[in-house]
């Protein structure tokens, strides 16, 4: 995975099931914006991995693909240090669609992000 955005960004997946995804991420030069907090896009590129990941530990991965559809996040508290972990759970589990709740909270367990990702399941071509 080191050459693909999780691995760039240090993401780590430590936890899936089809009740929850936990991922951790690194506050560090590689996720800091110029004023050396955690980036916004790397808080949503964590939010929509976990989705990713916890869609497509849903789906039949013979057949299917998924791609994120829709994200939003709100930003409420930054971060400087350390790692961020993302918790995501499904609050829809559609055939066509699946649409994920993530919550990102800092290593003292404050809510530094919130979003909420939407997959689009689709047939994998053959």
């Amino acid at each position: 995975m080191s050459k693909t955005l999780m691995g760039q960004l240090g993401i780590e997946i430590v936890e899936l099931s089809q009740e929850r995804v936990i991922a951790t991420m690194p506050v560090d030069h590689r996720t800091h914006q110029p004023f050396g907090l955690l980036h916004g896009g790397a808080s949503v590129a964590l939010a929509e991995t976990v989705a990713s990941m916890g869609t497509y530990h849903l789906i039949d991965q013979e057949n299917e693909i998924c791609v994120g559809l829709e994200i939003n996040a709100n930003h409420v508290r930054g971060v400087k240090e350390g790692v961020v972990k993302a918790v995501g759970t499904p609050l829809h589990k559609g055939k066509t669609t699946m649409v994920w709740d993530i919550k990102i909270t800092d290593e003292k367990e404050q809510l530094v992000c919130v979003s909420r990702c939407t997959m689009a399941i689709l047939p994998k071509r053959k």
